[in-house]
């Protein structure tokens, strides 16, 4: 049966009105976030053979804290992936660094605007999308908590630590090393949402009623 005049497909209806997409939604988003917050608390407690306290007052707004010093713990054989615990004042990979309420701010529009998007600017039908969206929320929230509680974001991912760059070449800070920046979970959430999101706002629209495509009209 058809819908009704004016009125849209059952698959074409905004995802707020989709209680399955609501749930979707939710799990991946607390999933993520609890994976996120586990390892970060798995790493603060275990990697440096004591676990690091992390005193509020000592770190908010001041990104010259140190922690103390402690031995990588290589995680991957052939210099693949290190544990290394670093504090991050900045953005993902740390850029931007002494912006903390910036990133707050930034941080949480972005959570409203995710949640906004979702609801009224995909369908039902658009599952990918909502995968990728509560991806991002999950690594923000991620980030989003640790600048709240900590004043800073936990991170702890080094890839390829001695691994060095061709023909000495150095990043615009200095460093030789082929990926300098240590991460987290939540990065790793963040970039690969955005990235679902933009391979799925790229992908050309797919009929859905069960009708087959028309063929190509023939060549005059």
């Amino acid at each position: 049966m058809s819908e009704s005049a004016g009125q849209p497909a059952p698959s074409d209806r905004p995802a707020w009105r989709c209680a399955g997409c609501w749930v979707l939604l939710v799990a991946i988003t607390l999933s993520g976030l609890a994976l996120d917050l586990a390892t970060k608390t798995w790493a603060f407690r275990t990697v440096a053979g004591q676990p690091v306290e992390l005193p509020y007052d000592e770190i908010a707004g001041n990104p010259s804290y140190r922690l103390p010093w402690h031995q990588g713990v290589c995680a991957l054989p052939g210099d693949l992936l290190d544990f290394r615990l670093v504090l991050n004042h900045g953005a993902v990979f740390g850029l931007g660094q002494q912006r903390r309420p910036v990133f707050i701010a930034f941080t949480a529009v972005a959570v409203v605007a995710a949640v906004g998007v979702f609801g009224w600017w995909t369908t039902r039908r658009a599952r990918w999308a909502h995968v990728g969206i509560a991806l991002v929320l999950a690594g923000g929230l991620g980030n989003l908590h640790d600048r709240l509680v900590f004043g800073a974001v936990r991170d702890f991912l080094h890839m390829t630590p001695r691994w060095n760059l061709p023909f000495g070449l150095r990043w615009p800070g200095g460093s030789g090393e082929l990926f300098p920046w240590v991460f987290n979970v939540a990065d790793v959430l963040l970039l690969t949402g955005m990235a679902l999101l933009l391979f799925t706002a790229n992908r050309p629209a797919a009929k859905t009623d069960g009708s087959p495509a028309p063929a190509p009209a023939d060549r005059p």
